[in-house]
């Protein structure tokens, strides 16, 4: 974490009028930026650098290289939509009246598809511009890697260039990759590479009705491609996962799941019993532990929308698991820091890991 003295040097510097003039985004993302406007998050009367472990944006440039192919469409309503919002000053005024200090950005991953030539040309795009944009205001920005997963060999050399050369913490994943499970053994390259790296893997549902096959079923009212579809592909992936080996072979890779990790932290027991009452449904590895024990070695986001949901995703997988996740600029949540201070029964120690504690142990941010 950035201590006081080193975020007023940052936020001083802002004001002077910073502009991310190589990042070719058209905009300063110093205007209106001041300290004086900063929530301060304190617990305990100590003063808490708070982490965003789930915040959206998206690269203007990747226009030139889909354009006239499938590719745009999906492009487009990223850039033109809040997964799009820009890291301009008004991000940060945002950030600051919630009170974070920092967000990792990840862009939502729509290239699967493609080729090896066009995926390595995007990410070359994306990844540079993804860390001129962490670089713009020092210290309030981190981002993870848009690698091509689809390509698992390249996506971990991709991985290992986005952290050593370009700053990123890590990489931002789909829950699936057309159609395969990321827990498929096709992608263990991937996986020993962010095992290796200690890299935090964030992983985040796309196009999830589709991909978990209830596309007729959330048709209607509701939003339930998005409210249902979201959190099944979560929770599919992460049980798949588990089940196929894939937390065995690499016990001490970093993952952190979207949306509170879907529905599984919720109804994880049941996971422990299935193969006992359906033996002939489970031919895979032999797990070395419970199913629902897997779940304590990975990470979730704190968005479960209500202090119960909270204390309960802490109370099955324990304060050390969660980090704030807000899914900026999508508007689904309102006082973030709040949603944390305000939940009954967390201790003081348990609030600051969660505030930002684990998210600054995971990606190594000095203290």
């Amino acid at each position: 974490m950035l201590n006081r003295r080193t975020f007023m040097k940052y936020a001083a510097a802002a004001s002077a009028g910073v502009v991310c003039a190589s990042c070719d985004l058209g905009y300063s993302l110093a205007q209106s930026v001041s300290t004086a406007t900063r929530r301060q998050v304190t617990v305990g009367g100590r003063r808490i650098t708070t982490v965003d472990v789930h915040a959206h944006c998206a690269v203007p440039a990747v226009l030139d290289l889909v354009k006239g192919t499938p590719l745009e469409v999906p492009a487009r309503r990223q850039l033109e939509g809040n997964l799009g919002f820009p890291v301009n000053a008004a991000r940060i005024a945002d950030m600051d009246k919630d009170g974070i200090d920092v967000q990792v950005l990840s862009i939502n991953a729509f290239w699967y598809a493609t080729d090896r030539d066009l995926a390595r040309r995007m990410f070359d795009v994306q990844s540079q511009k993804l860390a001129e944009m962490c670089k713009a205001i020092p210290g309030r920005f981190l981002g993870y890697a848009p690698v091509s997963l689809q390509f698992p060999e390249l996506a971990a050399e991709q991985l290992e260039y986005s952290m050593k050369q370009l700053g990123l913490v890590g990489a931002a994943i789909g829950g699936s990759v057309e159609g395969e499970e990321i827990a498929a053994p096709k992608f263990d390259p991937f996986w020993k590479k962010a095992e290796e790296l200690q890299a935090l893997i964030f992983v985040h549902p796309q196009t999830a009705a589709q991909s978990t096959g209830i596309t007729k079923r959330v048709q209607g009212s509701g939003a339930l491609g998005n409210v249902i579809g979201n959190p099944l592909e979560t929770s599919l992936a992460l049980a798949h996962l588990i089940f196929e080996g894939t937390l065995d072979r690499f016990p001490n890779v970093k993952i952190c799941a979207a949306h509170g990790g879907g529905f599984l932290p919720s109804y994880s027991a049941r996971m422990d019993h299935g193969c006992s009452v359906f033996p002939d449904q489970c031919k895979g590895p032999t797990l070395k532990k419970k199913p629902s024990e897997y779940l304590k070695q990975l990470y979730f986001d704190s968005l479960v929308f209500t202090s119960e949901g909270l204390r309960h995703l802490v109370n099955e997988h324990g304060a050390s698991q969660i980090m704030i996740g807000t899914d900026y600029a999508v508007p689904w949540v309102k006082g973030p820091v709040d949603h944390i201070l305000n939940t009954a029964g967390l201790s003081d120690n348990e609030r600051i890991a969660i505030l930002g504690g684990n998210a600054a142990k995971l990606m190594k941010v000095p203290n």
